[in-house]
């Protein structure tokens, strides 16, 4: 059976104390979707208890960095960040980017080590609505079309979905497409496709308020991934 590591970039909202006058009257910032990505650390810790396997998490304020975007990416530092000195920037990266990145990899390594393919999941969120467009989909499967285990994996996964919860709409590569910069994008260039299968999961934030419903929604999900992960596609 494929390895499994499961990985969540913004869990919380947290700024460190030595940052706290860069936030200033952030609270609201904070709360939003802007500064973190509600129920997916409750959403990782289901995926965890459901598939064993090792969850990477960060629950500092992606305002303060942003996890999942590469080194050198102009939206790498926020508004809040970006106009700090080099030497502060350069601790935050080796305090809070560095170590969560490397320790994914690290976990990645170890399972490749003993010859195992492993399947990367990035547990997310997205706001319900942004610039005024709402988004039509409670479910996203991101992946990178020229990866054909990803394609596979993601095909596969979103069939059982909507077979289990047809009143969730489930689309691939939706609200963002699971191409474009970010963990898994640099994680891609690492490993082969026989390797590595990187995919990102995208839950509706409207979703996550609704108490009972989200722990079935989230048990839902992690049953349906661990399926796919033990009847792999041929």
């Amino acid at each position: 059976m494929d390895a499994i590591v499961l990985s969540c970039e913004h869990g919380g909202n947290e700024v460190p104390s030595e940052y706290r006058d860069c936030f200033r009257d952030a609270e609201q910032v904070l709360a939003s979707h802007r500064g973190w990505d509600p129920g997916t650390l409750e959403m990782g810790q289901a995926f965890q208890r459901s598939t064993g396997a090792p969850l990477i998490t960060s629950t500092v304020t992606r305002l303060l960095v942003e996890l999942n975007r590469s080194l050198g990416h102009a939206r790498l530092f926020s508004q809040y960040t970006r106009d700090l000195p080099s030497g502060k920037k350069r601790e935050i990266l080796d305090r809070y980017y560095l170590p969560h990145r490397t320790h994914v990899q690290e976990a990645i390594d170890e399972y490749r080590a003993v010859g195992k393919r492993v399947i990367h999941l990035g547990l997310h969120t997205f706001t319900p609505e942004l610039n005024g467009e709402v988004r039509t989909a409670e479910i996203g499967l991101l992946y990178d079309p020229s990866r054909p285990g990803e394609k596979s994996f993601c095909a596969a996964w979103r069939a059982r979905l909507i077979a289990l919860r047809p009143d969730l709409r489930v689309r691939l590569n939706y609200p963002y497409l699971g191409k474009a910069d970010g963990l898994t994008t640099y994680l891609r260039k690492r490993y082969p496709d026989d390797q590595y299968v990187g995919v990102e999961l995208e839950v509706n934030q409207r979703l996550v308020a609704e108490s009972d419903a989200w722990k079935t929604l989230i048990t839902d999900l992690a049953q349906t991934f661990l399926t796919g992960v033990r009847s792999p596609v041929s």
